[in-house]
């Protein structure tokens, strides 16, 4: 699947749409960005399942704002609207592929329930505060 430019207009819709996303924050001055563009485009092409997608930080910098994205490139997968990686810097093809491999066998039920037990703790913090 060819990868989608996403936009502050397209980005909420498309994670909340899509089992998993990946998301390359690159730009176009940016020497790593493009030698790990070939890598992150044939990924995509061999992962059918997942939506990869690219935000240009020059092009749309409240995204960029908003995520925290300090260097570029910037890779970011979600899983059912969970951030489960952020990072800064290219990845070699095969720590990329690995990546994914990890992402798909997170147990997401496990990752929901820990996030409602922190949010269910900080909630009763609160009230006792």
């Amino acid at each position: 699947m060819p990868t989608v430019q996403l936009t502050k207009e397209n980005f909420e819709e498309t994670i909340i749409n899509n089992d998993m996303v990946i998301v390359d924050f690159w730009a176009d001055w940016c020497g790593p960005c493009k030698m790990f563009a070939p890598t992150f485009e044939e990924a995509s092409n061999e992962h059918a399942d997942i939506v990869f997608g690219k935000v240009d930080t020059e092009d749309q910098p409240e995204l960029a704002q908003y995520f925290n994205v300090r260097s570029i490139p910037t890779l970011m997968v979600f899983r059912e609207n969970v951030v489960l990686f952020s990072q800064a810097g290219a990845l070699p093809a095969p720590v990329f592929q690995n990546l994914i491999e990890q992402v798909k066998a997170v147990d997401m039920q496990d990752v929901h329930r820990q996030i409602a037990e922190h949010q269910a703790q900080q909630e009763q913090e609160a009230a006792e505060a």
